[in-house]
């Protein structure tokens, strides 16, 4: 039981970092070298007090600024199969969430709404106005509530893996989610999840009480419909194929964002400044390191919309 419930992710609610996947990527991609599996070395690192936590960031490489934000139970180091090509053209922006990796938990209680806020204050810290945001499964959650809380901060936003409200996930899910407490840490202790927790955590022997405060969490209904109108930024929604949400959920969570509504026209007049990505052959466990995920996120954070017409396809083949 234990086991199938580190493997249940814990998304936007609250995401279980799938690292039993990650620490099989090279089987499930074998394009991903050596060099691919650990972060390089950041240009910038280090610890920011915001509202009585001090959270761990690091920057990489130069170019418009990008905020990356990681699933539950995971690190900044989950990125690190793509992180490289994010940081090509990119300032890239990566923060351990509250009670995650370099970041203590602390005694602040818990939540989206508050680390939305914290986000924003971190960019500000940094010197930045306003930045894209990546976020996947918890990290998700965290950019959502970002984007609503500090529209003015955000100028693209990506959703990885992540919905707008508690009954989008599989039933089998909640059911598996409401079971996450501290009584698992033992059963946990060889999982790449704990291991990766240990190495970088300031107070290692906090990871219980982070299944508690994770368990509690995700034991809470949540919706947050209301507020998806109010993203009037470009918002790119990204799922696995064989994602922890049903595709019923998914497809609403686009229309609610104006897209999927119409056809878009011969001339592209009703096309939504929103998109829908799905790939193939993934899940919630391993789209965050998919060489499918920054060919297909990239091009939109770029404001990269343009196609070639008809007319230009069939004038080229002449």
């Amino acid at each position: 039981m234990f086991r199938s419930i580190s493997f249940a992710i814990l998304a936007p609610a609250a995401a279980l970092f799938a690292a039993p996947c990650q620490a099989n990527a090279e089987e499930t991609n074998p394009a991903m070298t050596t060099e691919t599996k650990s972060l390089p070395k950041p240009d910038k690192s280090g610890l920011l007090p915001i509202d009585g936590l001090n959270y761990y960031y690091a920057i990489y490489g130069k170019g418009e600024p990008l905020l990356v934000l990681h699933g539950g139970l995971g690190t900044t180091d989950m990125f690190a199969p793509i992180l490289p090509r994010l940081a090509e053209n990119r300032t890239v922006i990566a923060v351990d969430l509250q009670g995650h990796g370099r970041t203590a938990l602390g005694d602040r209680p818990f939540g989206l709404q508050a680390m939305g806020d914290d986000m924003a204050a971190i960019v500000k810290a940094l010197g930045y106005d306003k930045v894209d945001v990546l976020g996947y499964s918890l990290g998700g959650g965290v950019a959502f509530r970002m984007a609503v809380q500090h529209p003015e901060a955000v100028r693209r936003l990506v959703l990885v893996s992540a919905g707008y409200a508690a009954d989008g996930f599989y039933a089998e899910m909640r059911g598996q989610q409401a079971q996450v407490s501290a009584a698992a840490a033992e059963f946990m202790k060889d999982t790449p999840m704990y291991k990766s927790y240990v190495a970088v955590a300031p107070r290692p022997q906090d990871f219980p009480k982070l299944l508690d405060t994770l368990g509690t969490y995700m034991r809470k209904d949540y919706d947050y419909s209301a507020d998806v109108a109010k993203l009037k930024m470009p918002v790119m929604l990204v799922y696995g194929d064989s994602d922890m949400y049903r595709p019923e959920h998914e497809i609403k969570f686009y229309q609610m964002l104006g897209g999927g509504l119409k056809d878009a026209g011969w001339m592209r007049e009703n096309l939504s400044q929103n998109r829908l990505a799905i790939l193939p052959n993934r899940t919630h466990y391993d789209v965050f390191f998919a060489p499918d995920l920054t060919a297909t996120a990239l091009p939109f954070l770029n404001g990269e919309t343009k196609v070639k017409s008809w007319d230009e396809v069939v004038s080229e083949t002449k």
